[in-house]
């Protein structure tokens, strides 16, 4: 006996809607890695398809049928990219949704990276958020989008207060009858005192089907565009060393996206003009209760033109 199909019914009040399935889908993925061991994510997928005004609602097991499907497939053939998984996810919704035009696939995960303290050089992980997306459009060619990014935890140290405290350390030690050329090499040995933030950098790429970017390389980014890079696990020395880098380095929250876009189209010359770039960058300030937000988007080639006019 075949069972009604209610989702193909129509609905009462005839409207499109843009993305209709499940979210917060959790699956074990695994990666495999030239020359290492293969890495194993606890991934959280959202998965959706858009659905027309004339059918009541959308198969939604057939989203965990796809997922399912595909990471099936990935035992027998390894995966080196996540953004090829979501594509592959992507591809076959379309497949299973025959009604649908659009399915975009969105996937999360926690990664893990080693780093070595600033003085001490200890072994130890950080963790970074990983993001990948896919979309796929129906037409005589599918065509699939895929997004690869991550989201880094740095420090930041403000430069408008530095500037301040070292106005101050000028007026104190020259009361005390310093001359100026000890006081700058006294500035110069030892930087001043300022603010810090938890700065929460972001990096997206969103690129054609069939391009490949290096997650690594947008993490190393977004490291080096903060301030200094933050530890789990530091001895007093790694402090001192991390909190002076900091501070000779200080940066607004604008300096450190316009630094990320600057190591973007340094780092990513093969990437054709139109992909897409997203820059954000989040630093959670100690001193006031908001916090300050600076972001970016654009194609490569906006970025390109942006800074190879300005050199």
């Amino acid at each position: 006996m075949s069972l009604p199909d209610v989702q193909a019914n129509k609905p009462e009040i005839p409207v499109n809607l843009t993305r209709v399935g499940v979210t917060n889908v959790k699956k074990l993925v695994e990666i495999t890695r030239k020359n290492s061991r293969p890495i194993i994510l606890i991934s959280t997928f959202d998965i959706f398809v858009d659905l027309p005004l004339d059918r009541k609602g959308a198969n939604l097991s057939r989203n965990f049928e796809a997922v399912d499907g595909v990471i099936e497939e990935a035992v027998e053939s390894p995966v080196y990219e996540v953004e090829e998984l979501c594509g592959a996810v992507a591809r076959k919704l379309l497949d299973q949704h025959e009604y649908a035009n659009r399915a975009e696939v969105r996937m999360k995960s926690e990664y893990a990276i080693k780093r070595k303290t600033p003085h001490d050089q200890v072994t130890c992980h950080e963790i970074v958020d990983m993001i990948a997306e896919a979309t796929a459009i129906r037409g005589e060619k599918t065509i699939v989008r895929k997004l690869i990014g991550a989201e880094v935890l740095g420090i930041t140290a403000c430069p408008c207060a530095q500037e301040i405290m070292r106005d101050k350390a000028i007026n104190e030690l020259e009361k005390l009858g310093i001359s100026k050329e000890i006081i700058e090499r006294i500035l110069e040995k030892i930087p001043m005192a300022t603010h810090n933030q938890r700065g929460r950098g972001t990096i997206t790429i969103e690129v054609h089907d069939g391009v490949n970017v290096p997650l690594d390389k947008i993490i190393h980014i977004i490291e080096d565009s903060m301030s200094a890079t933050v530890y789990e696990f530091l001895k007093r020395r790694d402090e001192a060393a991390l909190v002076e880098q900091a501070h000779r380095n200080p940066k607004f929250v604008e300096d450190c996206v316009r630094t990320m876009a600057q190591k973007i189209v340094k780092e990513f010359k093969q990437l054709p003009d139109d992909t897409i770039i997203t820059i954000k960058q989040i630093n959670e300030e100690s001193i006031h209760r908001h916090n300050a937000f600076a972001e970016r988007t654009a194609t490569i080639k906006e970025l390109r033109d942006e800074l190879w006019n300005e050199g």
